[in-house]
């Protein structure tokens, strides 16, 4: 059958909204971070009309309405508002089957356009070494490789390549794979991580556990996947924990605060003045960076990132140091 003629999955009839909504998100494999975002930006829709009236009574307008209200009275981003409007969107459209107007107008977020916060490489240094631990791994594996944050806590001992130095994204932002570099410098301490993480497993496996979460489609084709070497997580976290989802107990990977705040902590004692540590972006900003001024061509940089468009790459071409002494004046060349 042709996919575009495919019926649309509809949730049951005889369940509340919000596990109407949970119950979608989960068939169209949507992440539990998305599906906890949408979730919150639904019931703040609900509430902002008194909490009582249906979504299905409501339509575009109360939808503009909702919008500008965070726009001017909560002073949301623009990116806040757009995430906003892409959970109602999916509300309407896959949970309710309404089709909500293309010329939806709220009042708009203002963009504020700034620069990337890019550290210099003795910077780097210095933030570096004023970690250990695993948290110091993870932070150089980020700048080492411009992984995003959760790309980096969401790695399986199956994506690390050690052949070839390279790392395997799976599943990075928009749902897409790729292909990074793997530093040489920490080639060695990866290779311990990841023996340690066996032993661990191994432990698990011995006290009847061993499991992790997978993708749901690969879970019904390969039951035995969740307990496989393969596919457990770099950085597991130290305890095991309550799956949301399927409710078993198995070990989760490592929260992104504890690499958050050991960022925070080491750029204050290294006497960084720069903006460090939200979501760890200005390592990923930094490698960019810094590979753009080693010559690397933008749009190999731009595979590296995994960014859809060049035009995001090219942002770091306004940050980058140039060292204009060399070049040859075109009067020279006459």
């Amino acid at each position: 059958m042709d996919i575009t003629n495919k019926p649309k999955f509809r949730p049951n009839p005889k369940l509340k909204l919000m596990d109407q909504v949970r119950e979608v998100l989960r068939y169209h494999h949507y992440s539990y971070r998305t599906e906890q975002t949408y979730c919150q930006w639904i019931l703040r829709y609900i509430r902002y009309f008194g909490g009582k009236t249906h979504p299905r009574l409501l339509g575009a307008k109360d939808v503009e309405s909702f919008l500008s209200h965070l726009a001017t009275a909560e002073g949301v981003t623009a990116s806040t508002q757009r995430q906003a409007l892409n959970a109602l969107v999916f509300l309407y459209k896959h949970v309710l089957n309404i089709h909500l107007a293309d010329d939806i107008t709220p009042a708009r977020s203002k963009r504020v356009a700034s620069p990337p916060t890019v550290l210099t490489q003795t910077e780097v240094q210095r933030l570096l070494a004023a970690m250990e631990g695993k948290p110091a791994l993870m932070a150089r594996l980020i700048y080492g490789s411009g992984l995003r944050l959760m790309e980096c806590l969401r790695l399986r001992v199956q994506d690390i390549d050690f052949g070839q130095n390279l790392i395997f994204v799976r599943g990075g932002k928009g749902g897409k794979d790729r292909t990074t570099v793997l530093s040489k410098n920490i080639r060695d301490e990866m290779l311990k991580q990841i023996a340690a993480v066996k032993t661990l497993h191994h432990k698990n496996l011995e006290e009847g556990f061993g499991d992790v979460y997978i993708p749901e489609a690969l879970a019904r084709k390969y039951p035995k996947a969740s307990r496989a070497t393969g596919w457990q997580w770099v950085f597991p976290a130290k305890q095991r924990s309550i799956d949301p989802r399927s409710g078993k107990k198995m070990r989760h990977h490592v929260l992104e605060s504890v690499l958050q705040k050991a960022v925070k902590r080491a750029s204050e004692q290294a006497g960084i003045n720069k903006r460090v540590g939200v979501g760890c972006h200005t390592l990923r900003h930094s490698f960019a960076t810094h590979m753009l001024e080693s010559g690397v061509n933008i749009r190999v940089l731009q595979e590296l990132l995994g960014h859809a468009d060049v035009k995001t790459t090219e942002i770091y071409t306004h940050v980058m140091s140039r060292d204009i002494r060399n070049l040859q004046s075109p009067l020279d060349r006459i």
